[in-house]
């Protein structure tokens, strides 16, 4: 088995303080230190290319710039990297995205990967003209994903659901190959969907009994639709060549947090509609105490971000640890990231990887090319 990583384009902008927003709440003004720039966005995403990680995910919201478009112009500047593109279902017709996303593999020699976000804030989606509430955003999703797969498999669509209509649509062109489908949700109804439709189950970093509770719940839902999904975590990461190191890093992340802005995140977040978001507060509670919530397990960038909001800190042998930890529970992909991304892509690049090569639970996706040398000799 080679785990699979991902890293991250910050189209939100970058820092060397955490740059937060996200779930409603607006990018802090540490995203201005390093404009999302697609030269800069580029310069991440050939590094991440280099060290051997597979593709990039690109986040979707008002606080961010637009993925598909991003994406699709960072491609010509990278060669072998794949964009995990996240969108909003209900933002644009289930016809029209699958064309996108046949386009979007033609022309980068089949490089997409989709990350499906349902929407878990309300007011952010009435925004956009989308006016329906959680779970009908859910069944919406499972609609659209149901044409779209019946679409990418050549197919003429005939669809009268709850939410969408579509009459004899069909493609000209097919993708190839066919994107595979990442999702995440920790409500009742998006297990649902995930088990019906998904090829990837996406949960963010929680302790691994949480996580090990997680995939045991979707893969029972998957049974039952007779299919098998693979699994991946979303993650950052402060590694370093010794556990004080990073965590002197992750102490300054911490103190650079102005106590007004905490507190003005905490009381957005805490009106989400995202079970996941929820839960991920839970892992902190607003508080600066106690944020180790499991070992070099760190739930301190929740504080000022939405979503993802836990990082793996340690030693370049910790943290390979720890990724095996959650590898051991059925974890086959990371998607992960680091402030700021350009330089983090190469702490961990550098650092874990090798260890992970030698270990043979990792190769770098060019067959034959040998994986970035770590910075400090390798023990063991």
């Amino acid at each position: 088995m080679s785990l699979t990583f991902h890293w991250f384009l910050p189209t939100n902008g970058d820092s060397r303080h955490v740059v937060g927003g996200g779930h409603g709440t607006p990018a802090t003004a540490s995203g201005r230190d390093r404009p999302p720039t697609v030269a800069y966005l580029s310069q991440i995403a050939r590094a991440a290319e280099d060290l051997g990680f597979v593709g990039a995910l690109t986040p979707t919201g008002a606080w961010c710039e637009d993925a598909w478009l991003t994406t699709a112009m960072v491609s010509q500047n990278t060669e072998r990297l794949k964009f995990l593109v996240a969108f909003r279902p209900g933002f644009v017709s289930p016809t029209l995205a699958a064309q996108m996303a046949s386009t979007f593999q033609r022309q980068t020699g089949g490089r997409l990967l989709l990350n499906v976000v349902t929407g878990g804030e309300s007011h952010e989606q009435r925004a956009y003209g989308d006016f329906l509430d959680k779970d009908d955003r859910y069944r919406r999703t499972g609609e659209f994903l149901e044409i779209v797969r019946q679409l990418w498999d050549g197919k003429t669509v005939d669809l009268a659901g709850e939410h969408l209509r579509v009459e004899d649509a069909k493609l000209a062109r097919l993708p190839d190959p066919v994107p595979e489908v990442y999702f995440g949700g920790s409500s009742p109804i998006a297990g649902e969907i995930a088990a019906k439709y998904v090829d990837v189950y996406l949960t963010w970093g929680e302790p691994p009994a949480q996580v090990a509770e997680k995939i045991a719940w979707i893969r029972g839902l998957a049974a039952k639709e007779g299919r098998t999904l693979r699994f991946g975590i979303r993650l950052h990461v402060i590694t370093r060549d010794t556990s004080a190191e990073a965590w002197a890093e992750a102490n300054r992340l911490l103190e650079g947090f102005d106590s007004e802005t905490v507190k003005s995140v905490q009381a957005g977040l805490a009106r989400s509609e995202s079970e996941g978001q929820q839960r991920m507060l839970a892992l902190h509670g607003g508080s600066r105490d106690g944020l180790e919530i499991h070992p070099n397990l760190w739930a301190g960038i929740g504080l000022v971000r939405g979503g993802a909001g836990t990082a793996l800190v340690g030693s370049h042998e910790e943290v390979a640890e720890r990724i095996k930890e959650y590898a051991a529970l059925g974890i086959e992909e990371f998607v992960l990231s680091g402030y700021p991304h350009l330089e983090e892509a190469y702490w961990f690049g550098e650092g874990v990887l090798p260890r992970l090569a030698a270990e043979g639970i990792w190769r770098h996706p060019v067959g034959g090319q040998q994986p970035a040398q770590a910075q400090v000799p390798f023990a063991g």
